[in-house]
């Protein structure tokens, strides 16, 4: 019986430092890091950078696997990236006057080529090319001085690499695979403490390829956790989301939505459950990620802006991209756009920045955001000189956001409705009505 008693006393011992040791482990977010999450949304725009030397072939950032490339053959592009008309000061300089609040700028894409100086080989910017210098740096020191957030795109998955275990894409580049990813990850680790140690106050970190193994028999283990747990420790407060397009996995600090709103999946790739994460949703500004030079189907000025508010209505961020040119420009129709929605944010970012969705959803004229007390009505689809808005109890006072002038309005109390009557001439992108509650 004692040693009966004995055997169950140390498996009991056993599971409780099991349990005791996975709580240890568990995700606990620093104080910082819930501070980061508050700021985030703060500024409700963001602009995304996919750019590499992918845009000397100006065909997208995955022509390596789409156009069935030699790798050895792609990488000779690095030898003739130079972008002599590149301006860190310029480029952050019109993301500021946009309206945006951060950049997510693509470190290390699919293609393997880093765009900043790492030690981990010499396929990067400063190495491997006659340009020889270092992008991110310039970048970031002209993000710390306009007061631009910096986020960092970082691929998890890896087209040239041996070490790099083959998932679904990048099969014809003609690598020798070796799979190794305990050399793989370290490898991974080693880059990101570069990012988080060289580059001043990284607050994001934006990861991406996880989907490259979605179709593996024998479910792939990238060890995701350990990889959070290591940035953590390097940075407590580094924000960390995932494109996996599934849940948030434990340790990921932020939920981001590719090509559509939260909720909605029209393009197939975003089809999880919300979180209570802080969000973001990420769409492209023409079609294409990186440059196309075919590419010039951009997003109008409106489009873009009613795509922010929308994304405002549901408490999400909107990380617009541009594909910056070969030659270190960005293209003349991005510039335009940055420029129209500047002009538009500088009367009516308030209406979206520091906002979480209203408490009237999507109706047939539009959507709403609040901010304390104050309800704003974004009308973006007017059907007639007056909208109905369901609301629970009768507001203290209604006004157009830019006149500043009182609304005619009356309140059904047993319909819980307002009808209020619009001004003659309504802005056509986006009539904003502020709502005292």
């Amino acid at each position: 019986m004692k040693n009966r008693w004995k055997g169950l006393a140390v498996a009991f011992l056993s599971t409780a430092i099991s349990l005791a040791a996975s709580a240890q482990q568990a995700y606990v977010p620093t104080a910082d890091n819930l501070q980061a999450r508050h700021e985030f949304a703060q500024k409700r725009l963001g602009i995304f950078l996919h750019w590499g030397i992918y845009s000397l072939f100006a065909q997208g950032e995955w022509y390596l696997n789409t156009g069935k490339l030699n790798k050895d053959e792609y990488a000779k592009a690095a030898s003739a990236f130079y972008p002599v008309r590149f301006n860190a000061d310029e480029w952050v300089r019109a993301f500021r006057q946009s309206g945006a609040g951060y950049i997510t700028f693509t470190t290390r894409h699919h293609d393997g080529f880093s765009m900043f100086h790492t030690a981990e080989n010499n396929y990067n910017i400063v190495e491997a090319t006659p340009f020889g210098r270092d992008i991110l740096k310039e970048l970031a020191d002209a993000c710390h001085r306009e007061g631009i957030r910096l986020h960092l795109y970082y691929s998890i998955l890896d087209w040239i690499r041996e070490d790099y275990p083959l998932g679904r894409t990048g099969l014809n580049t003609g690598r020798k695979s070796r799979p190794d990813y305990d050399h793989y990850l370290q490898f991974m680790k080693n880059q990101m403490k570069e990012l988080l140690t060289n580059y001043g106050d990284v607050k994001a970190i934006w990861l991406d390829g996880y989907w490259d193994h979605d179709q593996d028999k024998v479910p792939f283990d990238w060890r995701m956790e350990e990889f959070y747990r290591y940035i953590h420790q390097l940075k407590p407060a580094c924000l960390i989301g995932n494109n996996h397009h599934i849940t948030p996995l434990p340790g990921e600090d932020f939920q981001m939505f590719e090509r559509d709103q939260p909720g909605e999946n029209k393009a197939g790739l975003s089809g999880q459950d919300i979180s209570a994460l802080p969000l973001e949703m990420c769409q492209t500004m023409n079609g294409m990620w990186g440059y196309k030079v075919a590419d010039l189907n951009y997003k109008s000025t409106k489009e873009l802006i009613q795509m922010l508010v929308k994304a405002a209505s549901k408490s999400c961020n909107l990380l617009i991209n541009i594909g910056p040119q070969p030659n270190g420009e960005l293209p003349e129709l991005a510039l335009d756009r940055l420029r129209g929605i500047g002009a538009w944010m500088q009367q009516y970012g308030p209406t979206v920045d520091g906002t979480v969705g209203g408490s009237v959803g999507q109706q047939p004229w539009g959507v709403s955001t609040a901010k304390g007390k104050t309800l704003f009505l974004h009308v973006m689809s007017p059907e007639g000189n007056s909208i109905q808005v369901p609301m629970e109890r009768k507001p203290k006072k209604i006004i157009g956001y830019k006149s500043r002038k009182a609304l005619p309005w009356h309140f059904d109390r047993k319909k819980r409705t307002a009808r209020i009557q619009l001004e003659e001439q309504p802005d056509d992108t986006d009539y904003i009505i502020e709502v005292t509650q």
